[in-house]
């Protein structure tokens, strides 16, 4: 496997691209892939079947590339489906945002009482639960599945000073902030935009964004593989399974700037 092969990262949407900002941020001289599933996006409303199904044929489209790893940067498909990747290729190395994040907030907690706000299947799922236990037994993790976040982000809605989210974000977290947590963990890709109003309404929280974590990740298993990339500069590559254009209008949301390169609608499955 050559160390200058791409890094393949997917998503149900356009959140992922807040895991590939930080992986830029981190890793400057990588080669990514990004694949967003716009044509199912949300995944969190999907069964598991075929929350499963859509996260194989994500990773065999990214497999075109020669890829050396592999980053879900999806909760959803990350508590859902990651067990399923791994059987799969298992000479792949697959890299996800849940572990990352628990590992960081199990770390973090000084109290031991962890909230986590993400889409209803991932909090169903449990998967910040089990993980947080698995490096912190001691905790006790309050989980609060937000739909209405998601869609408001996509709109552009998660500025300081817009009561719609603001509203909306206090009423999914005054519970979790009523039973004491002390720590928050951003458990869906879309909700590290929503930090500023999070830290306006609750300053004393320790905030925990799943993207960054999982970047963080990333960076340490190549490191630790030697698997990171020795050439300069970076190639780049956009796609998605439908609305190339209204991806591209609204990367900077999730990037902090346009997309340099052009996204590509490409069918898949």
């Amino acid at each position: 496997m050559d160390k200058n092969s791409y890094i393949g990262v997917f998503d149900s949407g356009i959140g992922g691209l807040t895991v590939v900002k930080g992986i830029l941020d981190l890793l400057p001289n990588e080669n990514i892939v990004y694949f967003g599933d716009t044509a199912h996006v949300p995944y969190g409303t999907r069964s598991r079947r075929q929350i499963t199904q859509y996260v194989l044929d994500d990773v065999r489209f990214l497999r075109q590339y020669d890829i050396k790893a592999v980053v879900i940067a999806c909760n959803t498909a990350d508590s859902t489906a990651r067990e399923t990747v791994i059987d799969k290729y298992p000479d792949l190395p697959v890299y996800g945002v849940v572990h990352p994040a628990s590992r960081k907030a199990a770390a973090l907690t000084k109290n031991n009482r962890i909230g986590v706000i993400a889409t209803k299947a991932t909090a169903n799922s449990r998967a910040y639960d089990r993980a947080i236990a698995s490096y912190n037994p001691r905790a006790q993790v309050f989980s609060e599945g937000c739909p209405l976040l998601v869609p408001l982000v996509e709109n552009g809605r998660f500025q300081k000073g817009d009561i719609v989210p603001e509203t909306v974000v206090q009423e999914y977290l005054d519970p979790l902030a009523a039973k004491g947590i002390d720590t928050l963990i951003l458990g869906c890709t879309h909700f590290p935009l929503l930090t500023d109003i999070i830290r306006e309404h609750y300053p004393d929280l320790t905030i925990i964004s799943s993207s960054g974590a999982a970047a963080e990740n990333l960076r340490e298993g190549l490191e630790e593989a030697d698997m990171l990339s020795d050439s300069p500069g970076g190639e780049h590559k956009y796609f998605v399974s439908d609305d190339a254009a209204l991806v591209e209008d609204i990367a900077h949301y999730f990037m902090g700037s346009a997309l340099n390169d052009r996204v590509q609608q490409v069918t898949v499955g």
